[in-house]
């Protein structure tokens, strides 16, 4: 039944779509580390813009919206909550505090699964709780009528399918077979076919995307929000969702339109994180600082083109100026003469 059974046997292939997203993705993971070394400052806004976005997105893609004026009191102040809708809005920015505050040292366990439904899911009785009642996914049409579009995993053997999920990830992982972002596509996967909860099921799958992907390093969600780029694309979300989840039961389903999906998205967010981290000007002052923290790090002795090629972007004539004035400093000393001279740190007392 489970996708991640089959990437734990071994895969015959891997669609020349997907193998494409994961080397767009690994690319991309790269540069992310230099953004995120050279403006620290500038991603500030980005991070509470995101964290606003997500958890505002993520409610409304399950039809819980809150009221516009009142967005950044609920999830930057400490309010008096109104309705249902600001609890559940609320709690999903306390699950994403936990996620980004944690990042991988939150293991990938039922014990965080549970801990992120209950963050969610505030102040109601099954917080935290799986489904006690079985709970098939109905398709509701607009003459009244509906159908069952997916029948879930029973209430009674939720739990054993929940432990063997999260046990077949860890395998599929030990084992390296397979890349972790196909077996973290495949776990959402399976985890949305499960059905764990009563409701909250999306929502606990989104969180579980984001603490993957800061396992695997891929930090982009802290910066630009998943949930939005999943509610702008949300039609393609429940059509891949569909095609993928068919057959799920008898171990036939094609798990690739899902996996492709969810690579696509966190590739728009990389390609919407360099654009924007572009647009932003940069504070008074940050270059500067950049080419000291770049001298600051280098062990032994170093050229001009070394220190330039730890701060791309930053002009040639403004890191002989800073270098010239940490040598006046007694911070610095040159070894020799010419343009390809070596510098060393000294040693102050």
């Amino acid at each position: 039944m489970m996708t991640l059974r089959k990437l734990a046997a071994g895969l015959d292939y891997i669609p020349a779509t997907t193998s494409c997203y994961l080397a767009d993705l690994g690319e991309a993971k790269g540069k992310q580390m230099l953004f995120t070394w050279q403006s620290p400052r500038r991603l500030k806004m980005l991070r509470e813009h995101a964290l606003i976005e997500s958890a505002v997105s993520s409610n409304r893609i399950e039809g819980v919206e809150i009221d516009k004026s009142r967005i950044r009191t609920v999830i930057f102040g400490k309010p008096l909550l109104r309705d249902r809708n600001e609890e559940e809005v609320w709690g999903y920015r306390e699950a994403l505090r936990l996620v980004h505050e944690q990042g991988n040292k939150l293991p990938v366990s039922e014990k965080t699964v549970l801990e992120l439904h209950r963050l969610t899911r505030g102040e109601i009785w099954d917080a935290g709780k799986y489904k006690e009642q079985d709970g098939d996914i109905i398709e509701r049409f607009q003459n009244g009528s509906s159908r069952v579009r997916f029948k879930t995993i029973p209430a009674t053997e939720t739990p054993t399918f929940m432990k063997e999920l999260l046990q077949l990830w860890h395998t599929c992982l030990n084992e390296g077979r397979t890349h972790p972002l196909i077996v973290m596509a495949a776990l959402n996967l399976d985890f949305l076919c499960i059905h764990p909860f009563r409701d909250g099921n999306g929502r606990v799958s989104r969180l579980l995307l984001l603490l993957q992907c800061y396992h695997f390093g891929y930090e982009v969600g802290r910066y630009i929000s998943l949930e939005r780029l999943i509610e702008e694309n949300k039609e393609r979300y429940y059509e891949t969702l569909n095609i993928s989840s068919n057959r799920w039961h008898v171990s036939e389903n094609n798990p690739w339109p899902y996996i492709n999906y969810l690579l696509f998205i966190l590739k728009t967010a990389y390609k919407e994180f360099e654009n924007r981290i572009g647009q932003i000007k940069a504070p008074r002052g940050e270059k500067t600082e950049l080419i000291v923290q770049a001298i600051e790090k280098t062990m032994g002795p170093f050229r001009v083109a070394d220190v330039q090629k730890a701060c791309p972007g930053v002009g040639l004539d403004l890191i002989r100026r800073i270098m010239k004035r940490l040598r006046s400093e007694g911070r610095i000393e040159c070894l020799g003469r010419g343009q390809n001279a070596e510098w060393q740190k000294t040693e102050r007392k």
